[in-house]
C-alpha cells in the first residue's frame, strides 16, 4: 500500500509543469513564436494590435545545416532591431517585407522601387510582380545602394512620408544572422485571419 499518495501526486504535478515549461521553450526558439504588431509601418497588410504567427522552422534547419536563413523576395519576416534600445522605448523586434538580397542593386525614384541583379539587369518593381500590389504607394526617398554581403533589403508596406523605418532610410541592410523568422498566419484579430 503507498503511504504517500499526496507525496506521489505532488511530485508528478510538478513533473508535468516543468514538461510543460520545457516545451513551451523548445516551441517557441524552434518552432513559432507570435509576436504583436505596434505602429503604422505595414499599413495596410497589417496594423496595430494585429497578433502573427512566425514560422521559426526554417532558421533552426538553417541553423542545424550551419547556414543564415535567407527568406524569399516578398515574404514579410519578423526581425531583430538593430536600433534597439530598450531605454529610449524602442521595439525589440520589427516586422517588414523582403525587397532585395545581397549584391543586388536597389533604386526608388520617382515613388517606384527597382531592384537589379544579374537576371535583371534593367530592373524590376518587387511591387508589381512579387509583392502582390499590397505595399502602398508611391515609396517616399531617393535611394541608390547596392545590398552589402550577409543582409537582406527591406521596406514597410506603408511607404508614403517617414511612417516606416526602414532600409531606405533609418535602418540600414538587415544581417541575415538577425532574422526571426517569416511570418506563417494572422491569428488576431479574428474576423482577418490570413496565412502569408
Amino acid at each position: 500500500m503507498d503511504r504517500h499518495p499526496r507525496l506521489s501526486d505532488g511530485l508528478s504535478l510538478v513533473i508535468f509543469v516543468i514538461g510543460v515549461a520545457i516545451g513551451t521553450v523548445l516551441l517557441n526558439a524552434f518552432v513559432f513564436q507570435t509576436f504583436n504588431v505596434e505602429g503604422a509601418s505595414m499599413e495596410t497588410t497589417m496594423y496595430t494590435g494585429d497578433r502573427l504567427i512566425v514560422n521559426r522552422l526554417p532558421v533552426t534547419m538553417s541553423k542545424l545545416q550551419n547556414k543564415n536563413y535567407t527568406p524569399k523576395r516578398g515574404q514579410i519576416i519578423v526581425f531583430k532591431n538593430p536600433n534597439y534600445n530598450a531605454s529610449l522605448g524602442k521595439d525589440e523586434y520589427i516586422v517588414k517585407r523582403v525587397i532585395a538580397f545581397a549584391g543586388e542593386r536597389v533604386t526608388v525614384k520617382n515613388g517606384t522601387t527597382t531592384v537589379y541583379n544579374k537576371e535583371n539587369p534593367n530592373g524590376f518593381n518587387p511591387d508589381s510582380t512579387v509583392n502582390k500590389n499590397e505595399p502602398g504607394q508611391p515609396t517616399s526617398g531617393n535611394v541608390d545602394a547596392v545590398v552589402p554581403k550577409g543582409t537582406i533589403f527591406v521596406m514597410g508596406d506603408h511607404r508614403q512620408g517617414n511612417y516606416s523605418c526602414d532600409s531606405r532610410n533609418c535602418m540600414g541592410s538587415i544581417p541575415l544572422y538577425d532574422i526571426v523568422g517569416p511570418v506563417g498566419l494572422r491569428i488576431f484579430p479574428f474576423t482577418k485571419i490570413r496565412g502569408f
